[in-house]
């Protein structure tokens, strides 16, 4: 007997097009937290508010790091910089010399 498996995966596709639909719905702050909120995060986020200014300065340290983790991932992932022949990645890439 053939085992289908368009059942679970139709449900997946589903349950993640209306987690994607409802997102934008669930993560806007409650008014009671929009109120402890600053000016500049109102209606971005719930919870306590950031409570001082070293909370601001670890933020965007952490969005640093993030954004510049991101530019060098896809730069040397477009263009890695390594041309010497005896590189690992062309060990793995040339690979057919090396099976039996």
């Amino acid at each position: 007997m053939k085992s289908t498996t368009h059942a679970p995966r139709a449900a997946r596709t589903l349950t993640l097009a209306a987690l994607a639909l409802l997102a934008p719905a669930l993560l806007h702050a409650c008014p009671a937290c929009e109120k402890a909120q600053p000016r500049i995060l109102r209606g971005i986020t719930h919870g306590a508010g950031p409570e001082s200014r070293w909370d601001y300065l670890i933020v965007w340290i952490a969005v640093i790091i993030t954004v510049l983790t991101l530019y060098y991932s896809i730069k040397w992932l477009i263009r890695p910089g390594e041309t010497t022949a005896n590189h690992i990645k062309h060990f793995i890439l040339n690979n057919e010399q090396y099976e039996g």
